[in-house]
């Protein structure tokens, strides 16, 4: 960081960030970026990373500004690009049109960046100030920077509970907890993420479909809905033929992941009705996790959203590798020593020894309560 920003710098700056989030769900694999141009004490435009292939959040708010821009200054959430993808440098851009000075939120730590945005910009005799609202900003841009940095997806638990913490009765009924209006909720988050996962157990017990079901044809999206992956974790490939998701495979794209001891004549059938196979290697579940995780990332897959059930996310809870979660509480008490609570795994012996979680939103929907948290940052 250079010198310390004011409180009018960090004001535009969180604007830039604020704007970055209209790109959730459709810039992916890419960043959420966005940026704010000011002159003269006045902000003259905007813009943030739309659309996957589309321009980038710099390119979009030159191109909207309402005066020249010669002299002005950019408040970006993350390092501009300096390299060319489907679209041109950004860096090159803010060159073009003249800025004098950029503030940086974040360094991208993608190998075809890293600094060398910022080192283009100063050898075009650009001022350049980092690190401005960078925890804010890396809060937005978690999803990609976790990809980018840890080679892994960013993971989205869901689930809806009642009131006493039960997912589920003892015989493993869950339908319906939530309200209506809080699984149409659902159905939208479903539309911004890559891809959707449940345990062979939940695949079994509730025959999902996995789909996108977006209620009323006549409903304004901010966003492009998304048709996302379907995975089952299915160690021995135990998910019946004519499940949902083995029957429409060919409709939705449909993924199986299994373990080195699986059924082989099952998969043949799951591959003979569309299903993609994924085997891992190790004999450990959380081995085969992280082998899972890494492939998914690898071919793109950024914000993972996880269903279930409690095996499934005490796994991941036990890997550290839930670092968000949508839950809904509903009016209900349940009780019950056997009934089924949404995240199992191993036991802790303190409570500082569970995860911390930061709070993002809390709202009402109906009489249900419908919580967002981010993993806090270490």
């Amino acid at each position: 960081m250079t010198d310390i920003p004011t409180t009018r710098d960090e004001l535009w700056m969180q604007q830039a960030i604020d704007l970055a989030r209209k790109g959730q769900g459709s810039v992916e694999p890419n960043p959420m970026v966005g940026c704010v141009i000011v002159k003269d004490g006045k902000c003259i435009a905007q813009g943030w990373h739309e659309k996957f292939g589309g321009n980038h959040a710099e390119v979009n708010a030159i191109e909207a500004a309402t005066e020249s821009v010669v002299g002005g200054t950019a408040y970006v959430s993350l390092e501009p690009c300096s390299h060319s993808g489907k679209t041109g440098p950004c860096v090159e851009a803010l060159i073009e049109a003249k800025i004098a000075h950029v503030m940086i939120a974040v360094t991208d730590p993608n190998p075809q960046v890293s600094g060398a945005g910022i080192e283009r910009l100063k050898a075009a005799g650009i001022e350049v100030t980092t690190g401005l609202l960078e925890k804010e900003s890396r809060e937005v841009l978690a999803p990609y920077l976790k990809g980018v940095e840890r080679g892994k997806p960013w993971v989205v638990a869901k689930w809806a509970m009642t009131i006493d913490g039960k997912m589920a009765t003892a015989s493993g009924d869950s339908e319906w907890i939530s309200n209506t209006q809080s699984r149409n909720l659902v159905h939208r988050l479903r539309a911004r993420v890559d891809a959707i996962m449940v345990g062979s157990a939940t695949a079994k017990a509730d025959n999902p479909k996995l789909n996108v079901r977006l209620p009323g044809s006549d409903e304004v999206l901010d966003f492009e809905p998304r048709t996302p992956l379907r995975i089952v974790v299915d160690s021995l490939a135990s998910t019946a033929v004519v499940s949902n998701l083995v029957q429409t495979a060919k409709e939705i794209p449909t993924l199986i992941a299994v373990g080195p001891q699986h059924d082989t004549k099952q998969v043949a059938r799951f591959v003979e009705h569309g299903v993609e196979i994924w085997i891992g290697n190790s004999l450990s579940h959380h081995e085969r996790m992280i082998e899972l995780l890494m492939h998914l990332s690898q071919r793109g897959i950024t914000n993972l959203m996880v269903e279930g059930g409690g095996k499934l996310l005490g796994l991941l809870h036990d890997l550290g590798e839930i670092d968000e979660i949508h839950s809904f509480v509903a009016p209900k008490l349940l009780g019950g020593f056997h009934s089924v609570t949404p995240v199992m795994g191993l036991d802790r012996n303190r409570i500082v020894d569970g995860t911390e979680m930061k709070l993002q939103t809390a709202q009402r929907v109906g009489d249900d309560v419908y919580m967002v948290l981010q993993k806090q940052s270490k």
